[in-house]
Parts: structure tokens; sequence; C-alpha cells
């Protein structure tokens, strides 16, 4: 796709989009030393990460690819598409359902921007589904909760199982070249966004558990197991039937049908290996997603070891 006259003006300049992609990668706040979490500093230390390390990429002008005929077959038969656009567009809404609820100046500018990031990943897929002539369903009205923290947590939760997955799916495609070379660099700076959303969600989860009197704390924390046994049915549902009558979930997670061969313990490898690589260039003071890969871990105890070479692409 090219861009028009108008749209070249307003894209900014190849400096500018190579320093922003990486300091969407590489963060530290300041000042140094230990923060108390659940206290101002570190919400302010995690809602800065996300302002700070924001990517100014614009979805129209994005350069989509070229694709030879056996690349455009494999993206456009992929059964996610619908998923995917949907899964956006009901995030962008409650992340921002939320946001109006916070008093808060700077958390609710951070969340602002979470769900101005959540819409233009649908404006991404939509476009790009658009440039390489993938037919979608008419999309659904976007329905929000009567409790927009619920529907805060859900779609953070959502995002911690499905973008952990969707590190190790991505980089398996990458090195099988089951996506090309140039439409993986037009799409990375997506994936690497939502790393930063489940490292923002998860010290908001920490801090939020935290900041609440005693009392409050046993309704949080059945308000998280409640989310967390919703999205396994759901998860549950879409393995069962792929595209069925369950889209109220992330479409990361269903990307396992890009094609590529791999035991599940050389996928469960590569996952934790790109979670901890996408993790690794923010400040270690924010606490990481862990419940994800603290149960994966504990699955793959129990699995055999990968071939030599398998997991690494060679």
């Amino acid at each position: 796709m090219t861009s028009s006259p108008a749209e070249a003006a307003t894209l900014p300049d190849v400096a500018t989009v190579t320093a922003a992609d990486r300091t969407a990668r590489h963060w530290t706040g300041t000042p140094p030393g230990p923060i108390r979490l659940g206290s101002e500093e570190h919400k302010a230390l995690f809602c800065r990460m996300l302002l700070e390390t924001h990517n100014p990429y614009k979805p129209r002008v994005l350069d989509w690819p070229k694709l030879d005929p056996e690349a455009h077959a494999r993206l456009t038969g992929l059964p996610i598409w619908d998923i995917a656009v949907q899964t956006e567009g009901r995030a962008a809404l409650r992340v921002l359902d939320y946001a109006a609820t916070v008093a808060d100046p700077l958390l609710r500018q951070a969340l602002e921007m979470d769900g101005f990031e959540e819409a233009r990943h649908k404006k991404v897929l939509s476009n790009l589904v658009e440039a390489y002539g993938v037919t979608l369903e008419p999309e659904p009205e976007y329905t929000s909760f009567r409790d927009p923290e619920w529907g805060w947590m859900r779609t953070g939760y959502s995002e911690c199982i499905d973008s952990f997955f969707a590190f190790g799916l991505f980089e398996a495609a990458r090195r099988s070249g089951f996506f090309p070379p140039d439409l993986v660099d037009t799409f990375e700076p997506v994936i690497q966004e939502e790393a930063r959303h489940i490292l923002f969600f998860a010290n908001w989860a920490a801090w939020q558990r935290r900041r609440l009197p005693w009392w409050r704390r046993p309704f949080f924390l059945a308000k998280i197991a409640a989310v967390w046994a919703v999205l396994i049915w759901d998860r549950l549902v879409l393995a069962r039937n792929l595209g069925g009558a369950s889209k109220d979930t992330n479409f990361t997670a269903s990307s396992a049908s890009v094609g590529v061969e791999m035991s599940a313990a050389e996928l469960i490898d590569l996952c934790l290996a790109e979670n901890e690589r996408r993790m690794a260039g923010y400040d270690p003071r924010l606490v990481r997603p862990t419940t994800v890969p603290f149960v994966i871990r504990l699955a793959r105890r129990f699995m055999r070891a990968p071939r030599r070479g398998a997991a690494t692409g060679g």
C-alpha cells in the first residue's frame, strides 16, 4: 500500500521512528533507587513507561509489502482475522471505559494511551486485510460492561495469556519464513506494543492490589480469580472450535495455525525465551507478568527435552 502525499507529509521521519522504536524497547525511569509497590512512585513509573515508550507510527501509511502467491495464500488463509479485528475493537472500548472512571490524571492519561494504541492495532489489522484482499465478517456492535474495572481486567489478563504465546509464534513464523521478512518487520511494532501493554497492566494490578485497604483486598482477589476462570473457559471454547461462537478472546492465542511444525516443549521454550527478550529492556523495578510464565514453566517440567537445535531454528 502506498501513501498519499498528504499522508506522507504527516509521517514521522526515519530518524524519529528509529529512535521511537528503540525507546519502545529500552526504557529506565528516573530517579533511580528502590520503589515500594503500591506507592505513588510505583504508579508514576509504570505510567511514564507506557507514555514515554509510545511509538508514533501511523497505520494508514505502513508499507505493506507485495507478497508472492504462496505467501499471500498462507496469510489470507489464516482463520484469525475476524477474531483479531474484533478483539482489538473490544479492547479499545474496555480500556477507555475504565479510563473514564479514573480520577488520577497521570493514570488516566496512561490508560487513554493504552486505549489509543489498542484502537490503532485494530486499524493496522483492518488495513492489512484490506491490502491483501481478506474479506471480513461484519463487525458486531461493541458493548461495555456494567463494571468498567471488570472489562479492563478481563482485557489485561487476556492479553497476558495471548501475548505470551504470540511472542513465540511470531518468532517461529519469522524463522520458518511463513511470513516474509518485510511483513515481519512491518508488523513487529504491534507485537512489541503488546509487551508494553501487559507490562503496564501487570504493574497496575500489583499497584491496585497493594493500595487497597485490607478489607477490600479479598474482593479484588476474588475478582481476579473470576476473570481467570472466564478467560480459561473462553480459550477452551476457542481451542475446540476456532472461529466459532466465542470471539471474545485475543487473537494472538489462536495463531497456532501459522504452519510451524514444532513440539509443545519446543514452542514453550521459544515462548519463554521471547517473553524474556521482549521484557528485558524495561526498568527492572517494574514487575513482570508472572502467572502465565509460572504455569507454563510448571507444565514444561513434565515434557521431554526438545531435539537439539530445534527450538532455535538450527
